[in-house]
């Protein structure tokens, strides 16, 4: 079996097989690393607590290049009531719950 490289720590479960399924949509072979681990929020050290994708070396680069090309797609947005910045995946306002609008994209 080929050595395998990690290629990113996601926040949660739900953005970890959001970046898996991408990357495995274009070829490239993921495996996801503490999910397990998940169980023990509040228990464990937060910083054992993220899900890690691994992929390998020899598909890294690729991987690298899908994952940027992923987070330029998606930009994000200010908020036009309290201009708070927010992910391009929030359709209101982390902050304030106002519901977001191009004009400030």
């Amino acid at each position: 079996m080929e050595e395998q490289t990690r290629l990113v720590a996601a926040g949660n479960l739900l953005e970890a097989h959001t970046w898996k399924g991408m990357l495995e949509s274009s070829g490239i072979q993921v495996e996801l690393k503490g999910e397990a681990l998940l169980g023990g929020v509040g228990e464990l050290p937060t910083g054992i607590q993220n899900v890690e994708l691994w992929v390998a070396e020899s598909q890294y680069e690729n991987a690298k290049t899908q994952m940027a090309s992923l987070n330029a797609q998606c930009p994000t947005w200010k908020c036009v009531n309290c201009h708070e910045i927010n992910e391009s995946s929030f359709e209101l306002c982390w902050n304030c719950s106002a519901e977001r609008s191009e004009k400030y994209s």
